[in-house]
Parts: structure tokens; sequence; C-alpha cells
């Protein structure tokens, strides 16, 4: 996956990790890298991990993500989904994101 994908300062790499419990974003330029951005469910904004189910918590982060990255002046991505089908979780985040304003 990561052969055909690589993030550039213009537009960098929306890198997503699940694991059994948590979800992990980051905004990665790869010519540098270094992370620029990056959110989780173990953030203090996603204070209320346990009442929430995985999915609404995927949402929170990929709101998170784009929010910040938005912040730091970065609109567009290439969305890197880790090898992950684009199912559950991780589309959960990405279309939360797309619907913050991020662009990939």
């Amino acid at each position: 996956m990561r052969r055909r994908l690589s993030g550039t300062a213009t537009r960098p790499r929306l890198c997503v990790f699940r694991s059994l419990n948590h979800i992990y974003a980051q905004v990665i330029d790869d010519d540098l890298g270094h992370t620029l951005v990056s959110a989780s469910s173990l953030d203090k904004e996603a204070e209320s991990a346990d009442e929430k189910a995985k999915t609404q918590m995927a949402q929170l982060v990929g709101q998170l993500v784009a929010e910040r990255a938005i912040k730091r002046g970065i609109t567009e991505v290439v969305f890197d989904r880790g090898g992950y089908k684009y199912h559950g979780r991780v589309k959960a985040l990405a279309e939360a994101a797309r619907k913050v304003g991020l662009v990939f």
C-alpha cells in the first residue's frame, strides 16, 4: 500500500491505525518524515471513550484530525487506510474528516 502512497508538503498522507479498542490518525509529511497533526481515541477531547461505540469514536477522531489539520492550513491529504478494508471504523473516520472539510 505505502509503495504507491506518499505524502508531500503540499498534500500530506492521512494514515489510519486501528487496534481492538482504539483508533489513531496522523497527518504525515513523508518528504521530511514528520507527523504534522495527530488525533486518537485516547485524546482529552475524547474523554467519554468508554461510553461511545467504536464507530462513533472513529467519527470523533476523524473530526478532530480534520479540524487540527485545517487549523494548520492543510486542506488536501492522501488517504492511507493502512491495509484495512474501507469499511466500518475506517470508513466512519474518513467520512467524518470529509464532512469537516478535508479533501481526499
